[in-house]
Parts: C-alpha cells; sequence; structure tokens
C-alpha cells in the first residue's frame, strides 16, 4: 500500500469512530434521562473510574496506556457535558410546558 492507500484507510476508520461515537453519546443521554429521573448526579466518579479501568484492560497496543487514559477521559468529558446539556434543554422545556398549562 502507498500513502494514499493509508490514508484511505485512516479516512474509513475515521468515519467508523465518529458513528461509534455518536452512538455512544446516545447512550449517554439516555444514561442521563434516567439519573434525571432517579434524581442522580450526572458527575459519576466511580463509573468514570470503571469505564477507564475497562477501556484500558482492553488495550493490547500499539497506543500506550497513558494515551488511552487521556482519549476516553476526554471522551467521558463530552459525555457529561451532552447529558447536562440535554438535561437542561428537556427541563426548561417541562417548564415551558408547565407555564403554558397554567
Amino acid at each position: 500500500m502507498d500513502i494514499s492507500d493509508w490514508r484511505d484507510e485512516i479516512d474509513r476508520i475515521d468515519e467508523e469512530l465518529v458513528r461509534l461515537l455518536n452512538r455512544r453519546s446516545v447512550c449517554a443521554i439516555e444514561i442521563g434521562r434516567i439519573k434525571r429521573e432517579l434524581n442522580l448526579p450526572v458527575y459519576s466518579p466511580n463509573r468514570e473510574t470503571e469505564v477507564i479501568r475497562h477501556v484500558l484492560s482492553q488495550n493490547h497496543g500499539p497506543l500506550e496506556m497513558a494515551a488511552i487514559r487521556r482519549l476516553f477521559e476526554r471522551i467521558i468529558d463530552e459525555s457529561r457535558s451532552l447529558e447536562r446539556t440535554i438535561m437542561e434543554k428537556e427541563l426548561e422545556d417541562e417548564r415551558r410546558a408547565e407555564n403554558a398549562h397554567e
């Protein structure tokens, strides 16, 4: 394979990563909704530790463990931010609906 072939392969992998990250985000949104119903906080340090521990156990290189940790810390941070944003929006929508009925 030449450089162009390798770049094409990276493009395909990147496309799949985007699809998977968006699937993961949908899961995070649903978890956020459940947390809101159960009055649980968005931030769950024990769960985040479990996620990091799990992904590290799946890493067989060539990425170093520290790189995997940093990547997943960022993914988790973005998921938490998305959860908060969605939860705030839905709460605001509910308040508007309640005020409209008054």
